[in-house]
This record gives structure tokens, C-alpha cells and sequence, in this order.
């Protein structure tokens, strides 16, 4: 398959998985809905994480082809509490040194790729995420060998399809 088909073909699929996404939110009611109803809209969650109050998140993770995960909190009654996009700069403001790497993961959900470097012994774990409208970012978190945040990096996702060049 040529590249500028494989491309387009790419780009149109998720167009359509981003366009989804949204339809399936608007469709859920907080304190209506229930998780039967996520679950329908979404299917399988790639986690689960339990809460203080009873309840739990659905982990709806769109790494690595897309630029959002999706945190959805179902109460300890079994109702939607709240929908969340948890790829922000917000969040990634909360990534800490000497953070543990499993809260790291509750609070961005599974990342899109995880390189660990032998020698330095240290995991970078890359997240996708979109600045809109269209500027394609990759967030980076660097841990050692103890599986604590050593620091984070944030900047252009270099290996989007937009920031390729095209030139001949």
C-alpha cells in the first residue's frame, strides 16, 4: 500500500474514533446513566481503579493512534459520576519527581509506548496528546530503576503524521 494511502487511511480512522468518542459522551447522563451504559458505548475498559467512596474508573485508552484517555468515574450506586479527558496540561502538572509510576498511571491512564534503556537503566513512558487544534504533543515520563519519576519532558510529538514534512 502506497504511504500516501496508508496515511490517509490512518487519519481517517481516527477523524471517525475521535468523532465517536464524542457521540458516545453526549449520549451519557451523569446520575442517570449507568455502567451498563458506558460499557455499552465503550466495551471493555483497559482498567479498572477503585475508588474511596465505593465506586470506581473505566481506563478507555486511545494510546497510541489517538491523543486522549478516558476516565470514567461510575459511582459506588452504579450511576456515571463524570466523564474526563485525562490527557491535560493540568495533570501533567501533577507528575512529580519521586512520584511511584502506578500513580502516574491512574492519573494518565496507559501510556502509548514505554522504552526502557539498559544502561542508564532508566523507562521513558510516552503519552500522545493534542493542543488544539492541531498541534500534535507527546509528554514523557522518565523514571529509574526504582519505578520513581526521575523528571518529565513535553514537547512536539515529532513522529505525527503532521510533523513528518513532506518535502521531495
Amino acid at each position: 500500500m502506497p504511504i500516501a494511502k496508508l496515511f490517509a487511511t490512518t487519519l481517517v480512522g481516527l477523524v471517525l474514533l475521535a468523532a465517536c468518542d464524542a457521540q458516545r459522551i453526549s449520549e451519557l447522563q451523569s446520575g442517570q446513566s449507568t455502567e451498563a451504559d458506558v460499557r455499552d458505548r465503550f466495551g471493555v475498559p483497559e482498567n479498572t481503579w477503585p475508588e474511596p467512596d465505593g465506586g470506581h474508573t473505566l481506563e478507555y485508552n486511545r494510546q497510541p493512534a489517538g491523543v486522549e484517555n478516558y476516565m470514567i468515574t461510575i459511582g459506588a450506586d452504579g450511576r456515571l459520576v463524570a466523564v474526563r479527558q485525562v490527557l491535560t496540561q493540568e495533570n501533567f502538572a501533577r507528575v512529580q519527581p519521586g512520584m511511584a509510576i502506578g500513580q502516574v498511571r491512574r492519573l494518565l491512564g496507559k501510556p502509548a509506548k514505554t522504552t526502557h534503556f539498559d544502561l542508564s537503566g532508566e523507562t521513558h513512558l510516552d503519552w500522545h496528546y493534542l493542543v488544539q487544534p492541531d498541534t500534535h504533543m507527546l509528554f514523557s515520563v522518565v523514571t529509574g530503576n526504582d519505578g520513581r519519576v526521575l523528571r518529565t519532558q513535553n514537547g512536539p510529538d515529532l513522529n505525527a503524521p503532521q510533523n513528518q514534512g513532506g518535502g521531495r
